[in-house]
């Protein structure tokens, strides 16, 4: 039997890869490392990149793992999934990288302007009945814009049809820079054709799987895989179409609504 949740706070608590900051905290004190990651938690120069619903963190791990003249931070809300990867990173002895326990929805209060190189929403929540949820809104892409350079990228690998559509809509309708679209990552060979060389050649699309994600494998279901960039400037608009909905919530939940397409 695992550690239970209360062991597995305790080893959080105590791990110095593991950086937490609640909602009261950010409103009432701000949040000391904001503009500070690199010179007072990475003691380096090197480019941050933030991966988004970290789960149990499989994907930060093995990012860093392959690039290590990058900084890698592992964000979630659900600190027992988190775990598992703040203790491997602490048993491997890893320098590159660290998990920020917090909500999303406060990622803007957490880093500095510039701060941050890459974005990776892996197997986010699509929120098909509300697009200010959807990690690759206009809502967040604003958020996005305040510690993102400029023409920072962003990486998305979804299970979801409807959030991959979505995306590339949402891409397209603000012209932002699209370097790669794929609707099947594992089969489709054009994805040497895409920009992220570096991804490819140390075949970090494929060969790293998260939990969900080998699931989702399992299932038949492909996975799709989404590369833009966001510059700072122009205004952004959402875009205005229905999509069909995904026919499956979750592993064991094949039915997600009665409607039939979502915008």
């Amino acid at each position: 039997m695992g550690k239970g949740k209360l062991e597995k706070f305790a080893d959080m608590a105590a791990n110095p890869l593991v950086v937490e900051c609640p909602f009261w905290q950010l409103q009432k004190e701000g949040f000391a490392l904001k503009g500070r990651w690199h010179q007072n938690f990475f003691k380096n120069d090197n480019p941050i990149v933030l991966e988004l619903g970290c789960g149990r963190g499989e994907y930060t791990i093995g990012l860093a793992r392959r690039f290590p003249n990058k900084n890698f931070i592992g964000i979630d809300i659900k600190g027992a999934r988190m775990w598992h990867g703040a203790k491997t990173a602490m048993e491997e002895g890893m320098k590159n990288v660290a998990f920020l326990r917090t909500n999303i929805e406060c990622i803007d209060g957490l880093f500095g302007v510039n701060e941050v190189d890459e974005l990776w929403l892996t197997f986010s929540d699509p929120q098909m009945k509300k697009a200010t949820k959807r990690l690759t809104s206009t809502y967040f892409m604003e958020r996005y814009r305040r510690f993102l350079t400029d023409n920072g990228t962003i990486n998305v690998k979804t299970d979801s049809n409807f959030l991959a559509t979505y995306t590339k809509y949402m891409v397209e309708k603000n012209k932002l820079p699209l370097d790669c679209y794929l609707t099947d990552l594992y089969a489709e060979e054009k994805k040497d054709d895409c920009k992220m060389k570096d991804f490819i050649n140390a075949n970090a699309l494929t060969d790293i799987q998260t939990y969900y994600e080998g699931m989702w494998l399992e299932r038949g279901i492909p996975i799709k895989f989404v590369q833009f960039r966001l510059p700072h400037e122009g205004d952004l608009a959402e875009p205005d179409i229905e999509i069909p909905v995904d026919g499956y919530r979750s592993y064991n939940h094949q039915v997600v609504s009665t409607r039939k397409t979502g915008k």
